[in-house]
């Protein structure tokens, strides 16, 4: 497992609901912590590892030895979001390039934990932006797809790179081609984790 780079066509693929909570999903979910901390990261969605499911993780201290700060959301959904604010937005799929982005101040999201259990946060601040980034990751929507076009002019020779060198891996068939990608997101889909 590893974290893919835009424009993998994971980060486009509008997720599928989790239907089973088991051992592949559990394994699965220690593994992206792991890849997230490594990364220096506080959140990673089910894309960023290529696999079409609604879920994502996010520890905001970003500090592995509080595991009481990581929580698992399957299938999420936000409501009750209220105020707009800006702020600076990353993302461990392009990383090093970061731009404004407006989200909604305060939102209520609900989902389930990994023994199945529904669980409702009230969030504001840091947590409350990165849901929203994470949960936009389930729709396939990148940070900067939300950003004004004048800052998002700014990002876009990063934003090139990344496709440059994406399509170069596959030219050179280090990489399989966005037919390939997707072929393997729609069969996980189908079959679901250890299926």
């Amino acid at each position: 497992m590893e974290i893919v780079h835009y424009p993998h066509p994971a980060l486009r693929w509008k997720s599928c609901p989790v239907t089973r909570i088991n051992a592949a999903l559990k394994s699965t979910v220690r593994e992206m912590f792991e890849l997230m901390y490594e990364a220096m990261g506080v959140g990673l969605a089910a894309n960023q590892v290529a696999l079409p499911f609604r879920f994502f993780i996010i520890n905001i201290s970003g500090d592995p030895e509080l595991t009481d700060e990581e929580f698992v959301f399957l299938n999420p959904e936000i409501t009750n979001r209220s105020g707009t604010v800006e702020g600076e937005e990353g993302c461990l799929s392009v990383p090093q390039l970061y731009g404004q982005v407006q989200r909604a101040e305060s939102l209520t999201v609900s989902a389930y934990d990994l023994e199945g259990e529904g669980f409702q946060m009230d969030l504001d601040e840091l947590p409350c932006r990165v849901v929203q980034h994470e949960n936009d990751h389930l729709e396939g929507v990148m940070f900067f797809d939300r950003m004004s076009d004048t800052d998002r002019k700014e990002l876009e020779p990063g934003i090139d790179e990344f496709e440059t060198i994406f399509r170069h891996c596959q030219a050179t068939g280090d990489c399989d081609s966005d037919e390939e990608l997707a072929r393997q997101l729609g069969s996980l889909e189908r079959n679901g984790l250890g299926g």
